[in-house]
């Protein structure tokens, strides 16, 4: 009974962090604007099947694909085998399900060995991307300390908690093979039964490894599961409605801003009269300006930096990274977020994203080709950000570039981009 009362406050604890945290974030990404994406649910459910259950973008890089796919997919199935421990915590029995599933549970457990050991071979692929052949676009200014240690602590985790798992069933093997105790015959182990010679032979010894890899697998997994609100590996949670949400028009066509269009109705239709509505800013110039979707990409960025490495911008040298619009939106957010809880709803900390995290040499480096947004994995669209931070530069600052100032001039007196009017665009058919 002891070990269940401390099982259960442990998960108790647990849970409560990790929705807190949670929490926390859902407030922050609703300090956004609002957005309407509720249209077109049939679309967007097949959207988020194929991108975020499927990993339907992850194939252009197959190794990286298929490494993730073993660690996505073991993920998922080895949480019924947590499901199992915990029922196993709550109430002191030992492999429940192995009497109602029979045979299929020797099947089960024979999978999840299999998956377990393909984890473990993605992590060690994956750090030694990471850390031996320092891939590209695993660097940058924005991977710092944090960024580049926290993908490397998700990947030790992995080891840990898979190591774990199966030197407990490899301990489990042998002491079932013992007829010891309440360690009844039940699974089936292709992989722990290889290690298990590995083990003593004591039957004593075998139970306190057995139940210390117990302990150490489901704590592991309550501590990974409140290390996630902290960390990149929140998509694990944030990919599956951030898909569903992914903007259904097509790419390259930007939203016209219902204040400006409002403008110009009323100034062609002096009948029309637009609503009513509290005066609002142009454009983006801190992150609370952004709508509350661009804020669930910054919290679902992975920082794979899969965007950086095909921004035109970024390989000609220029100061923008996709991925970094994506990282400072994020913090700011979240700073933002912490001075609400510790100073109040009316601090004023006078910092904003545009300058004191984004540059505007980064915002007018960008092409605005989409080639970031069509990499991403998860759909994210930093685009949208970087245009809705030009957008409050142009129209509130009037500090665009020199050579937009002109063009704008341009448009307005000769209806075109160039310089010339309209009565002499076809002067070069007529020369000689």
């Amino acid at each position: 009974m002891i070990a269940q009362l401390i099982f259960l406050i442990l998960l108790a604890a647990a849970v409560f962090l990790f929705s807190k945290n949670a929490g926390k974030i859902r407030r922050n990404i609703l300090l956004g604007k609002d957005a309407d994406r509720s249209d077109q649910p049939a679309l967007r459910w097949k959207t988020m099947a194929k991108v975020a259950l499927g990993q339907s973008k992850m194939g252009k890089r197959p190794v990286a694909a298929l490494m993730h796919l073993f660690i996505y997919v073991g993920f998922v199935i080895i949480n019924i085998e947590v499901l199992e421990i915990m029922i196993d915590g709550l109430f002191g029995s030992h492999r429940v399900f192995s009497r109602p599933l029979g045979s299929l549970y020797g099947l089960l457990i024979g999978g999840f060995e299999i998956l377990a050991l393909l984890v473990l071979v993605s992590c060690v692929v994956f750090l030694s991307r990471r850390n031996l052949l320092k891939l590209k676009r695993f660097q940058g200014p924005e991977m710092k300390e944090w960024p580049r240690s926290d993908a490397n602590y998700i990947l030790f985790i992995e080891i840990l908690l898979m190591t774990a798992f199966l030197t407990m069933n490899a301990a489990d093997y042998k002491l079932q093979a013992l007829h010891f105790g309440h360690y009844i015959k039940a699974g089936s182990f292709p992989v722990s039964a290889l290690i298990a010679p590995l083990l003593p032979s004591s039957a004593s010894s075998l139970v306190m490894i057995e139940r210390g890899c117990w302990w150490f697998h489901i704590i592991g997994i309550l501590a990974f599961l409140n290390y996630l609100p902290y960390s990149k590996h929140f998509h694990i949670l944030l990919a599956f409605p951030n898909t569903y949400y992914s903007k259904l028009s097509p790419k390259g066509q930007f939203s016209n801003m219902a204040s400006v269009t409002n403008e110009v109705k009323a100034m062609v239709d002096p009948s029309f009269v637009p609503a009513a509505t509290e005066p609002g800013r142009f454009g983006a110039k801190d992150a609370t300006d952004l709508t509350w979707k661009n804020l669930m990409d910054a919290y679902t960025c992975t920082e794979c930096g899969r965007c950086t490495s095909v921004c035109p911008a970024n390989m000609t040298g220029k100061l923008l990274s996709p991925r970094k619009i994506m990282m400072d939106t994020r913090d700011r957010i979240t700073e933002i977020g912490n001075n609400l809880d510790k100073q109040g709803k009316d601090f004023q900390d006078n910092k904003t994203l545009l300058d004191d995290y984004i540059s505007r040499e980064e915002l007018w480096a960008c092409t605005t080709c989409n080639a970031c947004t069509e990499a991403c994995p998860v759909n994210i669209d930093p685009l949208n950000i970087i245009i809705q931070m030009r957008q409050f530069i142009v129209m509130e600052e009037s500090q665009a570039p020199a050579s937009l100032n002109n063009m704008f001039g341009n448009v307005e007196n000769n209806g075109a981009p160039w310089k010339y009017s309209n009565a002499d665009r076809l002067n070069w058919a007529e020369s000689d």
